[in-house]
């Protein structure tokens, strides 16, 4: 017997603005099983970030379900973790107090009194070490670097461990390098944990270097209408992008959304 997708989405639609408002997403059915690393690109507009709304239940669905383990969609999902293009870190909190947020948002309770706030500390300290920021701990978000930020950033999406990741678009404001950078350090972090991820982009090498299938929406209102399987072994490196294996799929996906952004229908899988 097949295991059930961990995240299925079936004919779900959005409108903004009553019935006669926006059609954001229109009749989009995704299924994305447990542990696998799905990249979501498409046309500026499409839809992206309204999608991950929807999963998250930040945001009702006009129609169809969304059902994320086993469960509908009804109120914000305690067992996602979230990034986003800006770190959003708070600045009146050290970098080891902002990675330890989600402690204190998801089942405070449990994670009240002294015992349980050393454990905390320590997962994060080790959380801050495997991504580079060992030392800096105690400094404020402004000493860091961006691309030292969105590191934390991911420390603070990951630290509770969440069966889920949603990442929209974070490392979109940083440059070239440490964008590539980064998306090592991601890497090494779902293959240690495993947890379901969907990651929102514009770049097409991020997606085929990250994900294990790369999902192309429709221009608005959004819909899927390409599946993109990227069979590249793991772990990737960066040589790996130069390669002509690599460079045909990028192609591949490009031409995609060309046809994507000139409305055209290609609903299917390759």
């Amino acid at each position: 017997m097949m295991e059930r997708p961990f995240v299925e989405i079936d004919r779900a639609s959005m409108r903004y603005g009553g019935a006669h408002g926006t059609l954001a997403l229109r009749d989009l059915t995704l299924a994305v099983n447990k542990g696998e690393f799905v990249a979501v690109v498409g046309p500026s507009g499409c839809g992206k970030s309204t999608l991950m709304r929807l999963v998250t239940g930040l945001w009702p669905v006009s129609s169809g379900s969304v059902i994320v383990d086993g469960r509908e969609v009804d109120r914000p999902l305690s067992i996602a973790g979230m990034a986003f293009q800006n770190p959003t870190l708070l600045p009146w909190r050290d970098i080891l107090d902002n990675v330890m947020l989600p402690f204190e948002v998801v089942a405070p309770r449990e994670n009240r009194g002294r015992v349980a706030r050393l454990e905390n500390e320590r997962k994060c300290m080790e959380l801050l070490a495997k991504v580079g920021l060992g030392g800096f701990e105690r400094k404020s978000p402004w000493q860091l670097s961006g691309g030292m930020q969105q590191r934390a950033s991911l420390c603070r999406a990951l630290v509770h461990e969440p069966k889920l990741l949603m990442l929209d678009e974070p490392f979109g404001a940083l440059d070239v390098f440490t964008r590539e950078d980064l998306w090592q350090v991601l890497q090494t972090l779902w293959m240690d944990r495993r947890p379901t991820v969907i990651l929102v982009t514009h770049d097409l090498r991020e997606a085929a270097f990250l994900a294990d299938r790369v999902v192309i929406m429709s221009a608005r209102p959004g819909r899927v209408i390409v599946e993109r399987a990227i069979d590249l072994p793991r772990p990737r490196t960066l040589a790996m992008t130069y390669s002509a294996e690599f460079q045909s799929i990028a192609r591949d996906l490009r031409e995609h959304i060309d046809e994507a952004r000139q409305g055209g229908d290609l609903a299917h899988a390759i």
